[in-house]
């Protein structure tokens, strides 16, 4: 890094009062957190083949890794003044924010995947290999890096208008296809699913669905204030407020504790996960400690 780079980064919040340090200090503890969980997460999907032959879980798989990356990028954008713009020397280029999109986009292709699978288990269990979700995955990691690389090429002026009018466009699309799939789901395991005869498959379509169904309505109350901001801010025009970096700013923050929160949904919400995860991961770490 030149030494120009160098002196374009500086603390958000200098260590002089005892609030800024404990500002500090959350944001640190809130990107350590964020690594722990969604990589304890991850290890035991790895570890496990019957969690990796199933779709699902892949779909874990992806939301767990981009919050990985989200939460080691946040020791930086938690802590320094950083800033996407022209000639930043603390810029990200965009890729910071492009994990928190990836996590958005997995959740939401899981619940289009849960939907398919519980309403036409036929038909889901001839289409939707393993294969082609892991090709499904990729597609949506390879788009939003696509993004990426668009608005980092193009001038800063067309960048921002393909950002704003995007950003438009595809966060009111998402959150009502969002919002439908949660409400067609629960009908589904309301007044579908458990009117079946109790069996083992029953269960395993019930708890899937249920789970999915917590971590999107917790994703809609973490992301609907940012979407809104982006819309009001970005769209229309609007002079919104300034925070010095995503740590300062309780809109930014809601989404990482979200990231946090999503693996501690996985674990509680999924018992073969939990058992992987008790036997395999952390009990063998304990010993050797």
């Amino acid at each position: 890094m030149s030494n120009s780079s160098l002196q374009g980064l500086s603390l958000a919040l200098p260590l002089t009062s005892f609030g800024n340090v404990l500002l500090f200090l959350f944001s640190v503890s809130l990107a350590s957190s964020i690594n722990f969980l969604n990589m304890s997460v991850c290890v035991s999907i790895l570890l496990n083949r019957a969690l990796r032959s199933e779709n699902r879980f892949m779909y874990m798989l992806s939301t767990c890794f981009s919050d990985i990356c989200s939460g080691v990028s946040y020791y930086y954008v938690g802590v320094l003044v950083v800033k996407d713009g022209i000639n930043s020397p603390s810029e990200t280029h965009l890729i910071v924010p492009t994990f928190l999109g990836l996590s958005y986009m997995a959740v939401l292709a899981a619940q289009a995947d849960r939907y398919h699978a519980v309403a036409s288990p036929f038909q889901y269990s001839r289409r939707m290999t393993r294969n082609r979700t892991v090709v499904i995955i990729c597609a949506y990691w390879f788009y939003a890096f696509l993004i990426v690389a668009v608005s980092n090429l193009v001038p800063v002026g067309v960048a921002q208008r393909i950002t704003s009018i995007g950003s438009f466009v595809a966060n009111i699309f998402t959150v009502i296809i969002m919002i439908g799939l949660n409400i067609r789901l629960f009908i589904i395991a309301r007044f579908q699913l458990e009117k079946e005869p109790p069996s083992v498959e029953r269960d395993i379509k019930l708890s899937s669905v249920y789970l999915i169904l917590v971590v999107a309505l917790f994703f809609l109350m973490a992301w609907l204030p940012v979407f809104c901001q982006v819309i009001v801010c970005n769209f229309f025009g609007l002079v919104c407020y300034a925070f010095k970096n995503d740590a300062t700013d309780p809109l930014r923050v809601l989404p990482r504790l979200n990231a946090a929160l999503t693996p501690i949904l996985y674990i509680c919400g999924c018992s073969p996960l939990r058992a992987t995860l008790l036997t395999k991961v952390w009990r063998p770490c304990c010993r050797r400690r």
